[in-house]
């Protein structure tokens, strides 16, 4: 446990089931907190909230994930929005390449398949880290480019100025979807209602003003960025098609996709397939975070691989005659780019400041772009 970080015990009867990608016979289990904002939304003073709190920040500090219920959240806008997006990556490859904007690092509108790399290849860190690993933790390739599309539709109130303009672009509109705007506002907008909840929340469960995030993040550039990955043709077992990395951002929120395959590592190094219970999205902690907590918060690691659950949900997904597109309805949540990034006065230490120098946001994010060859 890192230097003044919470001993507190939380407990909570509903948990998430995450069993290991490299399981045998008798598979090794961990449990993700299951956080539910209800009892916070209901009485954000009371007793019961507070304990919610308590158990979202501890769940980040120790696994750097969490799943979340939210009443505002419907499972049907989630699947509404997985119709969408498979229907928009299904489309041409010359379609898709309209709406991309290679310019401004492919902040919004598309990014081809083949062109994002995992940070971790890059990253001599990040290498020595996984060398270091039990063989059955280590991830899969992360040395090429991921055949994963990508779309990014900035969310929120962009700031009235700002040093980061080309963080800060306007939605890209495909050409074939006349309510693209809409429909992605709905789910993006439910994304971030939750997160921001969630953030208050975790400021709190660490002794903080609830507000303390949530200002921060004001006017950051969000992000709907769901991928998209065709099975069709990356749909072999061990295909990955997202490899091993950490978000740049501050959290990030998914609903539940249709095809499992969502590798995550916790603070112990483990290798676990993740597994979304019905009705509940998943959260995972960014860079971002880690740097205002000073490590407090480690960024989670993850990767999405095809396996052999994700053959059947092909299969199902087939009989339904709905196109064999792997999407994330995924949205980052992020620091605003002018905001400086550095540990808090309540995690800062004489070691951790050195580790996390400060830097703003917008620096920060270009940074991370360079590794992930989205910019220069």
């Amino acid at each position: 446990m890192p230097d003044g970080a919470s001993t507190t015990s939380v407990t909570t009867s509903t948990q998430v089931s995450v069993v290991p990608a490299n399981a045998t016979a008798e598979p090794r289990k961990l449990a993700l907190p299951v956080v539910d904002l209800a009892v916070y939304l209901a009485d954000p003073h009371s007793e019961a909230a507070l304990a919610q709190c308590k158990l979202a920040a501890l769940a980040l500090e120790e696994h750097s994930a969490l799943s979340i219920k939210d009443p505002r959240v419907d499972e049907s806008d989630n699947a509404a929005f997985l119709d969408l997006m498979e229907d928009y990556f299904s489309q041409s490859t010359s379609d898709k390449l309209k709406d991309a904007r290679p310019e401004i690092g492919y902040q919004v509108g598309s990014t081809p398949e083949l062109t994002e790399l995992p940070r971790c290849g890059r990253d001599d860190e990040c290498k020595e880290a996984v060398e270091k690993m039990n063989a059955e933790d280590k991830p899969l390739n992360f040395n090429s480019e991921d055949p994963k599309w990508r779309f990014f539709h900035r969310m929120g109130t962009p700031p009235a100025v700002t040093q980061f303009p080309g963080l800060n672009a306007e939605p890209v509109v495909p050409q074939a979807f006349p309510n693209w705007i809409e429909s992605m506002d709905k789910w993006g907008n439910l994304m971030l209602t939750a997160v921001t909840t969630l953030s208050e929340m975790v400021a709190i469960g660490f002794g903080l003003p609830k507000d303390t995030f949530v200002q921060l993040s004001n006017h950051g550039p969000h992000l709907l960025a769901p991928t998209g990955s065709d099975l069709e043709k990356y749909g072999k077992v061990n295909t990955v098609l997202a490899g091993f990395h950490a978000d740049l951002n501050f959290l990030t929120i998914h609903g539940k996709s249709r095809y499992p395959g969502l590798n995550i590592w916790n603070r112990a190094g483990q290798k676990m397939l993740a597994s979304v219970p019905d009705g509940c999205l998943l959260v995972q902690a960014g860079r971002q975070i880690e740097h205002l907590t000073g490590g407090r918060v480690i960024a989670g690691f993850h990767e999405v691989v095809v396996v052999d659950s994700t053959i059947k949900a092909i299969e199902r997904q087939r009989a339904a005659g709905r196109p064999l597109w792997r999407i994330s309805s995924t949205l980052f949540f992020h620091i605003a780019s002018d905001n400086l990034l550095k540990p808090l006065p309540a995690f800062e230490t004489e070691e951790n400041a050195k580790q996390y120098p400060p830097i703003l946001t917008g620096h920060q994010v270009q940074k991370e772009l360079g590794f992930l060859n989205l910019s220069s």
